[in-house]
């Protein structure tokens, strides 16, 4: 996103009648920084200096907004995305030893991603998916019961080229 072409007026509409300069400002930043992520897979620092000085808005309150919100991200993320399932269901079924095997076989930790960028371990509270605990997904893709039999395959799927359904 080239930071420059921001229209404030333009993208909060007739709203922009109402506000001030520096809320009307606000406006556009959570919008502006799903743009950001989207163009780079997550928020650089030189972008958000940008952002900061053509908003007129503190790095400090555009870091606060972005970090207040899960889904926006301050360092680069892998291709896949696979999320363990640590709710209830899926810690008493074993989603201890499934994330154990995935930080033994990639060498990361839940929150990192590898250095070639292909993938990024996370953890979640749950997936909504606990008749099939363990659960693991990858980018949209759920996968369930995963048993000790089943963390192989689930392991080869992950290391498959190509981008699981949902990534672009």
């Amino acid at each position: 996103m080239n930071i420059e072409t921001i229209d404030v007026n333009n993208s909060i509409g007739i709203v922009s009648e109402v506000l001030c300069g520096h809320d009307k400002r606000k406006g556009v930043l959570v919008s502006t920084l799903h743009k950001i992520q989207a163009d780079n897979g997550y928020l650089p620092e030189d972008v958000l200096r940008s952002l900061s000085k053509k908003l007129a808005i503190s790095l400090a309150e555009i870091y606060s907004v972005a970090s207040f919100y899960k889904q926006f991200h301050f360092s680069p993320r892998g291709k896949k995305i696979v999320r363990v399932c640590k709710g209830t269901a899926c810690h008493v079924r074993g989603a201890a030893k499934v994330e154990t095997a995935l930080i033994d076989r990639f060498h990361i930790k839940a929150g990192e991603t590898t250095p070639d960028l292909k993938l990024t371990l996370e953890t979640v509270g749950c997936v909504g998916c606990c008749g099939l605990a363990p659960v693991v997904t990858i980018n949209e893709d759920v996968m369930g019961t995963i048993g000790p039999k089943k963390i192989k395959h689930l392991i080869t799927v992950i290391e498959e080229e190509g981008v699981a359904h949902g990534e672009n």
